[in-house]
């Protein structure tokens, strides 16, 4: 393959990963493991100094990372015919009492395995002369490491679960743009389809005590109400032709509107807390549902776009559209399509939204049209229409993710934000100008 053609197919993937390299670099720091990790990694360090039969005191504070260390540890030393550690929660005044009972009773410690915060307890500072009767027992905390805070797990999931929404969306917009065309009623009916799910929900499905069967109804019912949005969008553009940018403005308001007409200026919140599965739920592989949920319609979308008719038919009608008419592409079926597509994915994304933050408001989805074509843009997709990538749309989308979470880490001001992405939507359009050009 030519560089030049490399460039255009997976020039976006590189700056993602020159992204991930930059702020990896940015963001060292000193690291110190907690719960399961932190656990097996003092145990090692116990069973090389003492045997597998150490004498233990694991003193934790009540807190859910600090338990489950301890769980973990405690777990970890049970040898047979080993001596069970002795676990205490709480305050240093706890770990005093619980070092006089074991002096009292006689016993010695050979350590007492803390966590990084319990371990500076001043109570640890003077074992010997405050209990001598417990022999000489060493404190044994987590060894912290370097690693950037960008490249930990937890951070890398939470990317890619806070893009999944606009992601799924911007699989849409990219067959609306390929098209030369324009969707910016993506935010407002993903507001709709949030409060038409909670409310279906509420009214019809039986409120916190919905069946999952009443809440996937739900949420169909409000996915084909914002279908026929789309629908009516493209009616209007194929039909009457009248330009795309003024009729998915006008359904941009009359979404936003109906939103707050439902839900009367309120947030809906009578869901039953099974219905966070997908937004919040992670079962294969420890991933997000809603992340697999966005490969999953990335690979669809893919096969759809470059191995079936409909997908040629989609870059036939943006390159041109008029060509595409005598060369017998059904061209108002195409832009009709694109835009229901459109459509249903941004009421996807508004149950996703529902099942994330538990609650149906008119507010969701505020300039999310606006990131929407942003990833596409970004992505490679030409607004001229006829040229784009579906995986150069998820590049584009995890590259704005990457960037706002890089900016966030490094402490870098909300406003400076929207000035650095702003630039680098404008440079995208720039780059996609110049090699048309070329």
């Amino acid at each position: 393959m030519k560089p030049a053609r490399f460039l255009a197919d997976y020039g976006m993937v590189l700056v993602l990963a020159l992204l991930c390299a930059l702020f990896s670099a940015l963001t060292f720091s000193d690291q110190t493991p907690t719960g399961e990790a932190a656990a097996t990694q003092v145990a090692s360090l116990l069973h090389q100094q003492f045997g597998q039969n150490p004498r233990v005191l694991v003193a934790v504070r009540d807190q859910p990372d600090d338990a489950a260390y301890a769980a973990a540890l405690q777990r970890l030393l049970s040898a047979p015919g080993a001596q069970p550690a002795t676990i205490i929660k709480g305050e240093p005044k706890d770990a005093r009492e619980a070092l006089q009972r074991i002096a009292a009773a006689g016993s010695r410690l050979d350590a007492i395995a803390c966590t990084q915060a319990t371990g500076a307890w001043l109570v640890f500072s003077e074992l010997k002369t405050d209990f001598p009767a417990l022999g000489e027992p060493r404190v044994i905390t987590p060894r912290s490491y370097r690693w950037p805070n960008f490249l930990k797990t937890e951070n890398l999931l939470n990317i890619a679960n806070q893009i999944a929404v606009i992601a799924i969306v911007a699989i849409g917009m990219t067959m609306v743009i390929i098209t030369g065309g324009i969707d910016l009623s993506v935010g407002s009916l993903l507001a709709l389809s949030a409060v038409l799910t909670a409310r279906f929900i509420r009214d019809f499905a039986g409120g916190t005590s919905a069946s999952p069967a009443a809440m996937l109804l739900a949420c169909i019912a409000a996915i084909v109400l914002c279908g026929a949005v789309g629908a009516f969008s493209g009616t209007m553009i194929t039909r009457f032709a009248i330009p795309p940018f003024i009729v998915t403005l006008a359904m941009m308001l009359v979404g936003s509107g109906l939103a707050y007409i439902l839900a009367k200026g309120q947030s809906i919140y009578q869901i039953p807390e099974s219905f966070v599965w997908l937004g919040r739920g992670a079962d294969l592989f420890n991933l997000p549902n809603a992340v697999l949920l966005m490969a999953i319609l990335y690979g669809l979308a893919h096969i759809l776009m470059s191995r079936m008719k409909l997908g040629r038919h989609l870059y036939a009608v943006g390159g041109n559209s008029e060509a595409a008419r005598l060369s017998g592409v059904p061209v108002k079926r195409v832009l009709l399509f694109a835009y229901i597509a459109s459509a249903v994915l941004a009421g996807l994304g508004g149950v996703i939204m529902a099942s994330q933050l538990k609650s149906g408001s008119p507010t969701y989805g505020g300039m999310y049209e606006l990131y929407v074509i942003a990833a596409v843009v970004v992505g490679g997709t030409s607004l001229s229409g006829g040229e784009g990538r579906m995986f150069g749309t998820l590049a584009g989308a995890f590259t704005i993710a990457v960037i706002q979470n890089g900016m966030n880490l490094t402490n870098v001001e909300s406003y400076t934000q929207k000035v650095v992405l702003g630039l680098v939507i404008l440079g995208a359009v720039l780059v996609d100008k110049a090699r048309r050009t070329r």
